[in-house]
């Protein structure tokens, strides 16, 4: 990661504020407030916490809804950057043993020829523990395309074949198959879930021990990103489940970008992604 390109990016940033200020200048857009406190947010984690409030007290000025919804993401992200805890191999006891429930299985790419890399099929292991332990609950598979020499393979797909294969029903399945990164798997499988089965209201999120935090920061920021107004978020996080990688890291830097691509610029997030992610390639942005 290019810690200082960021730096200097946010001091710019500041300087061209202070001098609009100055001379008496329209306010600044929302977009770019939000971006400036989450790459402050991203490089100093709580060391920017009064920066984080200032942005947020600007925020206000424009738009009180959204400064409120993104404060709810802020305190998220402060407590998935403490530590969450995780279950190893499947769910706990105790969550909604209904329809209202919804495993949702993040995917890893793929080998060019499209089939599973060994971390992708140790998920769907505990993926299937999960599914067995809580009958009622739908399963998510989301992933796109990232095999590089199939373009018909995606992560969802192959992932669903092999869930049927192993004995869950077909009809308590969905496929997300159009994501490419784990914000684009909470924004793309919400609207799957608002369209289709309104009565899910619960989210268990199955993934890799190192991709647990961010995956339960970016599916609880889009809950709240996409509600009415922060506090009446429809979806819940309730719990997840982890096989133990033996290696993998998600900066905060890329808990960043994701955000930053929850708000809408896509551009600046894959810029961020180029430079940190630690998982797999990107393709390129179209």
């Amino acid at each position: 990661m290019k810690k200082w390109k960021w730096i200097i990016n946010i001091v710019l940033v500041l300087c061209l504020a202070a001098g609009l200020a100055a001379c008496g200048a329209p306010k600044r857009e929302s977009g770019e407030i939000i971006k400036e406190m989450l790459l402050y947010y991203g490089n100093y984690g709580d060391e920017a916490e009064d920066k984080v409030e200032e942005l947020l007290k600007e925020l206000r000025k424009n738009d009180k809804d959204a400064a409120e919804k993104w404060e709810c993401v802020m305190d998220l992200w402060a407590h998935e950057a403490a530590g969450v805890r995780i279950n190893y191999t499947v769910l706990p006891d105790g969550l909604p043993a209904t329809d209202e429930l919804v495993i949702v299985a993040l995917g890893f790419q793929l080998y060019p020829d499209g089939t599973m890399k060994e971390e992708l099929l140790e998920r769907l292991k505990v993926v299937k523990r999960c599914a067995e332990k809580y009958p009622n609950a739908f399963v998510v598979c989301t992933g796109g395309g990232t095999a590089a020499e199939n373009p018909s393979a995606t992560e969802a797909g192959v992932m669903a074949s092999w869930l049927k294969e192993n004995g869950i029903s077909s009809e308590r399945i969905i496929v997300e198959d159009k994501s490419i990164t784990t914000a684009q798997n909470a924004m793309f499988t919400l609207d799957i879930l608002e369209e289709q089965y309104p009565q899910v209201t619960q989210i268990a999120i199955v993934s890799s021990d190192y991709h647990i935090a961010t995956g339960e920061l970016l599916f609880g920021a889009e809950a709240t990103l996409r509600a009415d107004k922060a506090g009446e978020e429809k979806y819940h996080i309730v719990s997840n489940a982890a096989w133990e990688a033996p290696s993998g890291t998600l900066s905060s830097m890329f808990q960043a970008g994701a955000l930053i691509e929850l708000s809408g610029d896509r551009e600046t997030a894959f810029d961020i992604y180029y430079e940190t992610y630690d998982i797999h390639e990107l393709p390129p942005l179209n």
